[in-house]
């Protein structure tokens, strides 16, 4: 029973290996997606909601970045949209539920020349309870608020990543990374 239990486990990892999936971060700091990541400065973002999706965009970065802060070759550039909809509502006209809604696009741009390598979009949405205190409805969307923005710069920073780890945003001098399966 365990030498069939050890053939398989060699058999799936023999299967799995040659399916072409790789790490996204393989080579860690040293890596091109770290490389590419490293390189990127966040450009401030318009009012409260771009606040804190510039921050959390700027902690993700900044890990990958040895925590020496942004680089300068490439830019991000956010446009965000943040709106909030009712649409649970009592007979008496009055807004039980709501949806908050933070839609980010995005691009990256290369500082030097001004010419967009990637250009895209990214989304969260949160339900929100309206409660008969005004303060906690202001508290809860405030907290969902957070939470969007931290889920947006997520879906950003993944984004960038995908990116970079098929070949785009790399400086001339970066060594190409390797072709998907080997």
């Amino acid at each position: 029973m365990r030498t069939l239990l050890t053939s398989s486990l060699v058999a799936a990892s023999l299967v799995l290996g040659g399916c072409g999936l790789r790490p996204l971060y393989a080579s860690g700091s040293k890596g091109a997606v770290a490389q590419v990541l490293a390189d990127v400065d966040v450009a401030p973002i318009e009012g409260h909601s771009g606040f804190l999706v510039r921050n959390a965009l700027r902690d993700r970065l900044q890990a990958t970045q040895g925590g020496h802060g942004a680089g300068k070759r490439l830019r991000l550039d956010v446009r965000l949209e943040d709106s909030i909809t009712g649409f649970g509502v009592r007979a008496d006209d009055a807004v039980t539920r709501e949806r908050r809604t933070l839609r980010a696009r995005y691009q990256l741009v290369d500082a030097a020349t001004g010419e967009v390598l990637l250009d895209a979009t990214a989304a969260q949405d949160a339900g929100i309870d309206v409660v008969g205190s005004e303060y906690a409805t202001i508290a809860a969307e405030s907290t969902s608020l957070e939470r969007l923005a931290s889920g947006v710069a997520d879906q950003i920073v993944a984004r960038l990543a995908v990116f970079a780890d098929r070949g785009g945003g790399q400086s001339a001098d970066a060594p190409a990374p390797p072709p998907a399966g080997q």
